[in-house]
C-alpha cells in the first residue's frame, strides 16, 4: 500500500508531464504494440473469413518457402549491401560536418549554412526522387553537361552499376545536415576554456578535435552507431520503389519492395508477415550483439 500511495502521489504531482506524454504513448501503443497481435499470421494459413484464431496452423511453412524462393538470396543481398554501404559512408558524414560546423566562428554564417543543410531532410521522398530524375534522365542536366564534352548520354537509373551510388549519395545529402543536431548538442557542452588551454599549449586543430571534441561526442556516436547497425536491413523502401525498374532489379530489389509485390499486390499476407518477422528478428539480434560488443570495448551502451 505504501508503494501504491507513493506512486499515486508522484503521479499526481507530475500529472501535467504525464498528460504531455500520453499522446505519444497512445500512438506507440496503437501503431506499434497492438499490431503485434497479427504476428501469428506468419504461422497460419490465413483466411479473412475464418479470422486469425480460426485459420489453420502451418508452423514455419512460410519461412521455409521464403528461403527456398530463388528471389530470397537476391533481396537479402541487396538489402544488406545497401544498408552496409549507407552505414559505411552515411554514418561518418554528419560527424564530420558537425565538427566542421563547430569550427565556424562567424555565428550568422554558421546559422545560414546549418539551416541550408537541414532543409533536404524536410523534403518529401517523392520530390527528392523527382529531383534525381531531373538530373539523371537521358535529357537531364548531367547528360546535357556530358554532351558538351562530346560523350554519349547515360541513362543512370537504368544502369545497375549506378543505382547504389545514386541511392546512397542522395541519402547522405538528404540526411547529413539533420544528422548533425545531436553531435552539435554534445559539442555545445565543451568548456571553452579547454580550447584556450589547448591554444596556449600550441595544440594543432586536429589535436583539439581528437582530445577535446571527440571525447564529448563519443557516447552519442556509439549509441547512434548501435541503433544504425540494428537498422541495416531497414532500407528506405519508398525511395527504392520510386527509383528502381526492371533493368535494375538485380541490384535494387530489396526486402521492402519484395514484400510490397508479394503482400500488397499478391495478397500473400501470411507469407509477407513471416518475412517481416524474420527481418525484425535479425534487427533485434544485431542490436543485442552490437550493444554487447560496445559494452565490452567501451563504457557506453544502450543498456
Amino acid at each position: 500500500m505504501a508503494v501504491l500511495h507513493r506512486f499515486t502521489s508522484q503521479f499526481w504531482k507530475q500529472r501535467y508531464l504525464f498528460l504531455m506524454v500520453l499522446p505519444g504513448f497512445l500512438i506507440v501503443l496503437v501503431f506499434s504494440y497492438f499490431p503485434m497481435y497479427g504476428i501469428q499470421i506468419a504461422f497460419k494459413k490465413y483466411s479473412a473469413a475464418q479470422g486469425i484464431w480460426g485459420s489453420e496452423w502451418v508452423g514455419f511453412k512460410y519461412f521455409v518457402l521464403f528461403f527456398k524462393d530463388p528471389t530470397a538470396l537476391r533481396v537479402l543481398k541487396n538489402t544488406f549491401l545497401l544498408g552496409f554501404y549507407s552505414l559505411l559512408w552515411g554514418f561518418p558524414a554528419p560527424i564530420i560536418l558537425a565538427l566542421l560546423f563547430n569550427e565556424l566562428k562567424h555565428s550568422v554564417f554558421k546559422k545560414v549554412v546549418q539551416t541550408i543543410s537541414y532543409l533536404p531532410h524536410f523534403i518529401s521522398t517523392v520530390i527528392i526522387v523527382g529531383i534525381i530524375r531531373t538530373f539523371t534522365e537521358r535529357e537531364g542536366l548531367f547528360n546535357k553537361a556530358v554532351s558538351l564534352f562530346g560523350l554519349d548520354p547515360i541513362v543512370f537509373l537504368s544502369e545497375p552499376s549506378w543505382f547504389r551510388t545514386i541511392f546512397i549519395s542522395t541519402n547522405i545529402w538528404q540526411g547529413i545536415g539533420f544528422g548533425t543536431i545531436l553531435y552539435l548538442a554534445a559539442l555545445s557542452s565543451v568548456d571553452p576554456t579547454l580550447y584556450d588551454v589547448a591554444n596556449i599549449d600550441g595544440a594543432s586543430r586536429w589535436r583539439k578535435v581528437w582530445n577535446i571534441n571527440w571525447p564529448h561526442i563519443k557516447p552519442t556516436t556509439i549509441i547512434l552507431f548501435i541503433l544504425s547497425i540494428s537498422g541495416i536491413l531497414g532500407t528506405d523502401f519508398q525511395k527504392v520503389l520510386l527509383l528502381y525498374n526492371p533493368d535494375t532489379y538485380e541490384v535494387a530489389d530489396v526486402i521492402g519492395t519484395y514484400l510490397y509485390r508479394e503482400g500488397i499486390m499478391g495478397s500473400r499476407f501470411e507469407y509477407t508477415t513471416a518475412i517481416g518477422l524474420f527481418q525484425s528478428l535479425v534487427a533485434f539480434i544485431l542490436l543485442v550483439a552490437a550493444n554487447k560488443l560496445s559494452r565490452k570495448v567501451s563504457e557506453t551502451s544502450i543498456w
